[in-house]
């Protein structure tokens, strides 16, 4: 069966075929480098690490993409406000450019906590504004922007399917404006690129057919993508907050520049919402992996804590939930382990696997099936190659991971501390309550934490 993906422009799960055979170009919105990303930014990466992992275990040789906004995010989304770098560069003292590196080594640091696959290809807007300035200049050509004393606006009302993917009401926003265009005509139409204020100089800025500037947000997206994959690739993703300006924006552009939608296929994300609001920056006030870390959580913890969710499924942080994660994870971590080594995976438990990833990447689905192979009759070394199998996808490093301190622990303890973790697994609780005794007795205790079982000598 054919992998079958949620296509926001369609609204409808359909079934996915590259446009080359064999070979899948695939473009995700990276982060704009003006602050520490939270972890919220993170669950939209781990989606996207899931769908290429996915993509591979299908056979398909992927060719990865995210580009790193340096430039040109304004404070909001009508193409108002500060350029959100400028911003950041005012609050912590240091230059535009300083923040870039900073945080974009940062956000990279932090997709190894979490093992995220290193894209391909990682693109900057600052290194490629001449690519920008030439699709800006093929828009203006063909007749689709127009000239303002403070910059260059896309013309949405030349687009009779304008704000498809996110179905937007055109007439019902423009009869509904209460907010000063300036010169802008519709409330629609956005930025290509800005002049710098005449009263100012700004630390990013580029000299252009149009005056000294700098490039709107949308096009570094639309010019970048289309240098490295080409005008039409296979897949886009991005959180769902891109759907109905940044990614219908692209789109647009996409149009008036090479008559394409840019993707095949575009897929999008859901929040993770915190009281029930979605995590954001914009309040100052926003989890960084960092603190799950320094509350002694494992990062991928906060991995596995996603793949409990759809990712087009709204999925609430509580740190009950996380402390749950973390129990079952070390949980399924220290089953493995007590497994031995690997022998031949099942064939059932495969076909299962692949039915459920090739559902629109169901990782709940999946996780009901680690634990449905855990409970199984079938051998150790078996359930082992299964598991390891499954973890292509899943991304859990299940195959190195070692118990904390183990080499502290007489060997008979530690086998004795794994019986009867796989005790409790299969439900098994007079064994467990046996095996128990039998480390206290030798001396030892065992402790059923959030990051799994600890045995440590009794206490005098």
């Amino acid at each position: 069966m054919p992998l079958n993906l949620y296509d926001t422009y369609a609204r409808q799960q359909r079934p996915f075929a590259p446009i080359e055979p064999d070979k899948v170009r695939l473009y995700a919105c990276g982060p704009t480098v003006y602050n520490f990303q939270h972890i919220g930014n993170y669950r939209t990466y781990i989606f996207e690490d899931i769908l290429r992992r996915a993509l591979e275990y299908s056979g398909y040789d992927v060719y990865h993409v995210v580009n790193i906004t340096d430039v040109g995010h304004l404070t909001s989304d009508a193409d108002t406000g500060e350029d959100k770098m400028e911003a950041g560069s005012r609050r912590t003292g240091q230059t535009a450019w300083e923040i870039a590196e900073q945080y974009t080594a940062d956000f990279q640091e932090k997709l190894t906590w979490l093992n995220v696959l290193e894209p391909h290809i990682w693109c900057r807007a600052t290194d490629h504004i001449q690519e920008q300035i030439e699709a800006i200049s093929a828009i203006e050509e063909k007749g689709f922007a127009y000239r303002t004393e403070d910059g260059v606006y896309f013309d949405t009302s030349k687009l009779d399917d304008y704000g498809y993917l996110a179905r937007l009401d055109i007439e019902g926003l423009q009869g509904g404006m209460r907010v000063d265009l300036g010169e802008k005509r519709r409330i629609t139409d956005f930025a290509l690129w800005k002049l710098s204020p005449k009263d100012e100089q700004r630390q990013m800025e580029w000299d252009s057919p149009w005056g000294k500037g700098f490039p709107g947000w949308h096009i570094e997206c639309t010019a970048m993508s289309a240098k490295y994959l080409g005008p039409r690739f296979d897949i886009h993703c991005g959180g769902e907050d891109h759907i109905p300006v940044h990614h219908t924006n692209e789109i647009a552009q996409a149009q008036a520049c090479y008559d394409t939608r840019l993707a095949e296929f575009w897929l999008h994300g859901a929040f993770l919402q915190s009281d029930g609001e979605k995590m954001s920056k914009s309040s100052g006030d926003f989890l960084r992996l960092e603190s799950l870390v320094e509350k002694g959580y494992d990062a991928l913890v906060y991995r596995f804590f996603c793949l409990g969710a759809r990712y087009r499924a709204k999925l609430s942080f509580t740190w009950e939930s996380i402390d749950g994660a973390a129990t079952a994870l070390n949980r399924l971590r220290a089953t493995s382990h007590s497994w031995g080594d690997p022998g031949t995976a099942d064939e059932d438990y495969i076909a299962q696997f692949k039915e459920r990833v090739e559902d629109d990447l169901n990782m709940p689905r999946v996780l009901a099936l680690c634990w449905d192979l855990a409970g199984s009759d079938l051998s150790d070394d078996v359930k082992k190659a299964t598991l390891l199998h499954f973890d292509q996808v899943m991304g859990l490093q299940l195959a190195t991971w070692q118990p904390k301190a183990a080499a502290e622990i007489p060997a008979e303890i530690q086998a004795m501390a794994e019986k009867r973790q796989q005790a409790r697994t299969n439900k098994d609780w007079a064994t467990a309550d046996q095996m128990r005794d039998e480390i206290t007795t030798a001396g030892y205790e065992v402790e059923d934490t959030p990051e799994g079982p600890r045995v440590s000598p009794l206490k005098s």
